[in-house]
């Protein structure tokens, strides 16, 4: 038996839930949760903006802890290793995408939050979907790394940004102030869209060179034909015409934040500088180990504020507000 905190109705408050589970998987661990990150697409599952949430839902996809107990077929996994789970539990393990090492672009994987997820005691994934945690990473704060980490960490391996790149990130929130360590690291030139001073000097302690006034269109106007690649993180509609602008020839704007309004992009400012418009989610299992091989190397860390287990729904309405710098840690009671 798992004990969770499940959403009874959309947008409901979390209330305890019990959850009976049955044998153990052969390629199945079981995880013992130790700290579990809180994710906006947490908030979106619970309120099910996304239309295909189901009732009673256990949230969290950010999970660190323990394995207790292993499948019968499981051989790359260990008890008491320490682990980390993030957005999928399982894949297929048979299409094209899982047979070439992009597991998380499997059409059939499952969603950890839609088995259940890191809200609770245990978890349970295939043995695939779980990750060790390197030597040397700090257990409290690597949760985050396995949705908000890997999320901006990906679109570096897939798209090929290279260190002598000038990359500008959008939004400086949950994923930004990931991706501004992470590319400082990298060795790229960093600049960060900032709305206001106080964010400008924020950004530039986590790793940007530079920073231009989000809110100030002449500011943006005049870095035209400035960047190779622009990560945007955030999720509300902005002139993306005016961001596209500030792209060299070649260059590429990259989604990650879940923008639910249409993309308005003019088809000349694309032809004309032969630019690109591209998304991506989360990375697979291998990458996702590169990544925290990576970050322990350059001692790249998620800030953090922390919450017992217990007191979830306080934690998921400070994450609402806004306020959160910039992820929230739930820690087992």
């Amino acid at each position: 038996m798992i004990t969770a905190y499940a959403a009874k109705v959309p947008g409901g408050m979390l209330e305890k839930h019990t959850i009976e589970v049955g044998e153990l998987g052969d390629h199945e661990v079981e995880i013992e949760v130790e700290y579990c990150g809180i994710c906006h697409s947490d908030i979106s599952m619970i309120d099910n903006e996304w239309g295909f949430s189901q009732y009673p839902l256990v949230a969290g996809h950010e999970v660190v802890g323990r394995i207790v107990e292993t499948g019968s077929h499981v051989n790359s996994l260990q008890q008491g290793q320490l682990v980390g789970l993030g957005w999928h539990s399982d894949y297929c393990q048979t299409c094209y995408s899982c047979n070439t090492g992009d597991e998380n672009l499997c059409a059939a994987a499952t969603p950890t939050i839609m088995s259940h997820g890191g809200f609770a005691n245990k978890v349970r994934a295939n043995e695939k979907a779980v990750v060790a945690l390197p030597d040397g990473m700090d257990a409290q704060s690597a949760g985050p790394l396995f949705c908000g980490g890997i999320t901006v960490f990906n679109p570096l391996v897939q798209f090929d940004v290279k260190p002598t790149d000038k990359v500008a990130v959008i939004g400086i929130g949950g994923l930004g102030h990931l991706a501004l360590q992470f590319l400082n690291a990298w060795g790229c030139e960093v600049t960060a869209f900032t709305s206001s001073e106080a964010k400008s000097d924020e950004a530039k302690s986590l790793g940007a060179h530079h920073t231009l006034n989000s809110r100030d269109s002449s500011e943006i106007e005049a870095a035209a034909n400035q960047f190779d690649f622009i990560i945007s993180t955030v999720n509300v509609k902005l002139d993306w015409n005016l961001y596209l602008s500030t792209l060299k020839p070649k260059g590429r704007l990259h989604f990650v934040g879940a923008t639910l309004e249409p993309l308005d992009l003019g088809a000349f400012g694309l032809i004309g500088g032969q630019k690109q418009v591209s998304g991506s989610p989360v990375g697979s299992p291998a990458t996702i180990a590169q990544m925290l091989e990576f970050a322990v190397q350059h001692n790249i860390k998620p800030h953090i504020e922390t919450f017992k287990m217990s007191d979830v729904n306080n934690a998921l309405a400070h994450l609402k507000s806004g306020k959160a710098r910039y992820r929230i840690v739930l820690e087992k009671d």
